[in-house]
Order: C-alpha cells, then structure tokens, then sequence
C-alpha cells in the first residue's frame, strides 16, 4: 500500500478573501460546496497533485494568541504551518512583496539544508515558502 499526500485543511474567516489570496499562490478553485443553511462553506483548491481545503463557518473563533508568532508557536503541539516549493527563493520573495504580500521574515538558510521565508495568510495561517535543493 502506498500513500501520497493529498490535501491540508484550514479554517478561514472571509472565504472569498481566501480564494483570493491562495489564488494569488497558483491554486484553482476545482470544488465549491455550501451547507443548506449557509453555516458552512468549503471550497477545495488545487496547486499540482495536492489539494488545500477551506472552511469558512458563519460562526468562527480566533486563534489563540500563542499562534500569532512563530517563536510562540512552534513549541505548542499541533499543525504549525504547511510550506510551498520554488525554484527560485530570492524571485518568489520579490515577486510576492510586488503583489502586496509583506514576508514574516526575511530569507533564511534552515538548519535542515533549505531556503525558506514565511508569509502569513489573510486569517494568518504561516505558509513557508521553501527553495529545497538538497535533491531528496
């Protein structure tokens, strides 16, 4: 039995700020669904093979405020944030600050042998952005 990774899941508050966003990334929207009272939205998009899934309930609650910094975050057990591959960091980190994205942090060397930057999403979910030349 083999397995692929097939889709991450995240709330959102405004979902049509959302598609927009993901969008902006290279993702298509290829499935829209609405629950009959209008509670609940989800919209599946598509970058490659993977699919990204948003949530968008009429009744929604923030995020705790230990997930609003990555130093506070990453301690705390759970998802921490999911990470898009480019082939060129510098290009994607300029080409992102021309759309109006401020990256979370600059340009890093990862201890793991990556390039990477962080950018947060409109509900600020992080999303790495990673250059991974190390061929695995």
């Amino acid at each position: 039995m083999t397995l692929t990774f097939h889709h991450v899941a995240i709330s959102v508050a405004d979902i049509d700020r959302s598609v927009a966003f993901y969008s902006q990334l290279g993702f298509q929207t290829v499935l829209e669904w609405t629950a009959d009272d209008n509670s609940l939205k989800i919209i599946h998009m598509k970058l490659g093979t993977s699919v990204l899934e948003l949530f968008c309930y009429t009744s929604h609650f923030a995020s705790p405020q230990s997930t609003l910094s990555l130093d506070t975050d990453l301690p705390v057990l759970g998802v921490k944030h999911f990470g898009l591959r480019t082939a060129s960091i510098k290009d994607m980190y300029s080409r992102l600050k021309n759309i109006g994205y401020t990256p979370t942090t600059e340009i890093r060397e990862g201890r793991t042998g990556v390039s990477y930057f962080f950018i947060k999403d409109p509900d600020g979910m992080y999303i790495e952005i990673v250059q991974d030349d190390r061929g695995l």
